[in-house]
């Protein structure tokens, strides 16, 4: 686990890419503390380099970088894991290649010296890696298949500059880049910025599951797929042995992200998809387990019993950590300014705190991340039968005035995510242009409200057109499952959790995060996932009988923050100072009367606002912080 970077330059010399790529990783040493490594190489007139910090995980006494091939025509820089690279090493060493390491890293670039680009496919794991073919002067730069581990690119007349993170590419921009207005408008609607875009105009994230190839003789760039992807056939299989597969699957991803040379251990929320995690490692590993949770002192936050009944069941050495609204709030700039571009998904303050005080302990922590998206988790997939049933009782003009009536009932004053917040949003989704389940995941402000809060000349009005063209029409869960895996997955909850976590230095690893079981689960009928409004059916029922009698079936609040209250007292003043009218004049983004209302009617409790307010709150610290800085 690590960061990357990379330089292409022409009409450069090895001196100054040397001196860019040390500021660069400087920038991400956060990613990498353990050690550094760098490759410099001139082509004709055109200078690279790639650089890398690292965090020792395996392979700790050989495994530095970069790695080259023994005729040095290949070299790699690598930031991840690969969790099959000793099933891929053996069938090598079949072939008679010999290794001289025992990192993964070597496996990469041993892989792709024999089956070229064909052999990217292969890899089970999560990456962001860099190869540079000195026989055919071309460089490839790889993301792995969900995207797990970051890439950001800028390509311009003079070459290539990519990062682990936005902060590297920044300080060696000739010029500050504008705001992309689709990246603004997608992050406004939805709360973050999904690939390939970013905040900055010419700056783009590498799509997950593709790759650059860049050739060096033409200097022209290809972005390509790695794996090519059919329409899954719907297997004709029993429930009984479907349920077993996904038994036997889930333990075997579990066993494969658990290979390590450093300590390792669980984050245990007392979820279902923690549980099984934590669960299948104590069960197959020797020795006992450590299992760490988070407990809010605030008791309608705080689920820590959940999580202390499956530490008692496995036996695994529980660290519990109970932290106060004080301890979220103190590290609320430290957090928000690093994912670099704005970012307003909440969770990510308490993400960091379990984060922080795990590394304390261990290295590496298994998650149970993505469970939701594989298995059919969320309270969202039920959208599809209800927009389906309401639209085919509900003519649309009488729809609009539900809409307009319910606005009034459900109106709330305070920051509350009950019954009222769930109809409105449920209301709000509802579409007789089946753009419904597009409409359920903007977290921030709806078409109408873009309309509204902000200028147009400043905005994409259509920003989530690139994805609606490859799925124009989400109907089943299955579909559901690919818009996430495609936007929410990679934009939202796959960067809060490396970028939190890798603040604190500390490897996270997401065992349903596997590309085989994903594939698996497109197979199976849909109402194995879910069946009724019973989420994650096959998932629970796989593993029911290791726990006690209904445990999996508890429902999970999840890692919420009442930003609504923060907002109106301890951060009431640096929010005001958003809504400056001076400055938001200067911004030339939002029409600022409405804006200033909307603040000031949440900040005096005559509406609730919390989602937009927080959305608008964490722009405005990113511009003034960040952007303003440039």
């Amino acid at each position: 686990m690590c960061g990357i970077n990379g330089i292409i330059k022409k009409y450069s010399s090895e001196v100054e890419i040397e001196k860019k790529l040390q500021v660069m990783n400087q920038r991400i040493i956060h990613r990498g503390p353990d050690e550094d490594g760098f490759f410099i190489h001139q082509v004709e007139d055109t200078a690279i380099g790639f650089a890398m910090r690292r965090l020792s995980i395996i392979d700790l006494s050989s495994g530095k970088q970069p790695i080259f091939t023994e005729d040095k025509s290949k070299v790699i820089v690598f930031n991840g894991e690969i969790y099959n690279y000793k099933v891929l090493k053996t069938e090598l060493e079949s072939l008679g290649i010999i290794f001289h390491t025992t990192s993964d890293t070597e496996v990469i670039l041993k892989m792709y010296e024999k089956y070229g680009t064909n052999s990217f496919s292969r890899l089970d794991g999560m990456f962001a890696f860099s190869i540079y073919d000195k026989t055919s002067e071309k460089i490839f730069i790889v993301r792995d298949f969900f995207g797990e581990k970051p890439l950001y690119y800028t390509n311009t007349a003079e070459g290539l500059i990519w990062a682990s993170e936005l902060k590297s590419i920044m300080p060696i921009m000739n010029s500050r880049p504008e705001i992309d207005k689709t990246g603004l408008s997608l992050y406004f609607q939805l709360t973050y910025i999904p690939a390939p875009y970013s905040i900055y105009e010419g700056i783009s994230k590498l799509e997950a599951d593709h790759y650059i190839e860049y050739d060096l003789k033409t200097h022209q760039i290809l972005i390509q797929k790695v794996n090519m992807e059919t329409k899954a056939q719907i297997k004709e299989i029993s429930f009984a042995t479907a349920k077993d597969e996904v038994h036997d699957l889930v333990q075997k991803s579990v066993i494969s992200r658990s290979v390590s040379d450093v300590p390792i251990g669980t984050f245990l929320s007392g979820g279902v998809d923690s549980s099984i995690v934590s669960w299948c490692l104590a069960k197959n590993l020797d020795e006992k387990i450590n299992t760490f949770s988070i407990g809010f002192e605030k008791k309608s936050f705080d689920e820590t019993d959940k999580s202390k009944t499956v530490a008692k069941l496995i036996g695994s050495n529980h660290h519990e950590f109970i932290i106060s609204e004080k301890d979220l709030t103190k590290y609320t700039d430290e957090i928000l300014l690093n994912f670099d571009e704005p970012f307003a998904d909440s969770s990510a303050l308490p993400s960091f705190l379990v984060a922080k005080k795990t590394s304390g302990f261990v290295k590496v922590a298994l998650t149970g991340d993505g469970g939701d998206e594989i298995f059919g988790g969320y309270n969202k997939y039920l959208i599809g039968n209800i927009n389906k049933r309401y639209t085919g009782l509900v003519p649309e003009k009488l729809h609009k005035n539900i809409v307009r009536f319910s606005d009034i009932f459900t109106r709330q004053k305070e920051d509350k995510r009950g019954l009222k917040f769930k109809i409105r949003k449920s209301l709000h989704s509802l579409d007789y242009g089946n753009d419904f389940y597009y409409n359920i995941i903007k977290l921030g402000f709806s078409n109408v409200e873009m309309g509204e809060y902000f200028k147009s000349a400043a905005f994409d009005s259509n920003p989530l057109l690139r994805y609606k063209q490859k799925l124009p029409a989400p109907l089943t869960l299955s579909d559901f499952r690919e818009v996430d895996r495609m936007i929410s997955l990679e934009g939202d909850m796959i960067v809060k959790v490396d970028r939190t976590s890798m603040l604190t230095s500390l490897e996270c690893r997401a065992p349903f995060l596997n590309k085989e079981l994903w594939n698996y689960t497109k197979t199976l009928p849909e109402e194995y996932l879910m069946k009724g409004s019973n989420k994650k059916y096959i998932l629970k029922k796989a593993f029911e009988e290791y726990f006690p009698e209904e445990f999996l079936d508890k429902s999970k609040q999840g890692f919420g923050v009442p930003v609504g209250d923060w907002l109106k007292y301890g951060m009431r003043k640096e929010l005001e100072s958003f809504i400056d009218n001076e400055f938001l004049k200067q911004q030339d983004l939002f029409k600022v009367d409405a804006i200033v209302t909307m603040v000031k009617n949440h900040l005096s409790s005559l509406e609730d606002h919390s989602f937009k307010v927080w959305t608008f709150y964490c722009f405005q610290k990113w511009y003034k912080n960040i952007y303003a800085q440039l």
